[in-house]
């Protein structure tokens, strides 16, 4: 399965190592395709350098580590977002062909799509919990 995580997913795997989001980033990571667009990975490094910037590195770290495909963000417009920021990403998933983008941003979770589905990190957990 093509599986995107978000930045909020990313962000709080980095801050929280041991919480659901960073589990469930390692579990995309380890069992479906990871996808990443250049947009969430703007965005991250983007939030760390004004919020955080001790944790750059780590980031880095988090991204060498990590098996991922990168996707470029389409840049057009799109209107099935609320949050103009947050259509680049529904785009590259969409033209990246991704079955599920993990999130815990309402926009996104609030989206009623065939493909892409949208879930939060504990939906995506109880979900492939389920699956065993």
């Amino acid at each position: 399965m093509r599986v995107m995580a978000d930045t909020n997913v990313l962000i709080s795997a980095l801050l929280f190592p041991a919480s659901l989001p960073a589990k469930v980033l390692l579990h995309i990571a380890s069992n479906h395709n990871l996808i990443l667009c250049d947009h969430i990975v703007a965005e991250i490094r983007d939030v760390i350098s004004r919020k955080r910037p001790d944790l750059l590195g780590d980031f880095d770290v988090l991204l060498a580590q990590l098996a991922y495909d990168l996707v470029i963000a389409p840049k057009e417009p799109g209107r099935l977002m609320q949050d103009p920021k947050d259509q680049p990403i529904l785009n590259a998933a969409i033209m990246a062909g991704v079955d599920v983008i993990v999130s815990g941003d309402n926009h996104f979770l609030k989206l009623d799509l065939e493909r892409p589905k949208t879930m939060s990190p504990a939906e995506f957990w109880q979900f492939e919990q389920s699956q065993c």
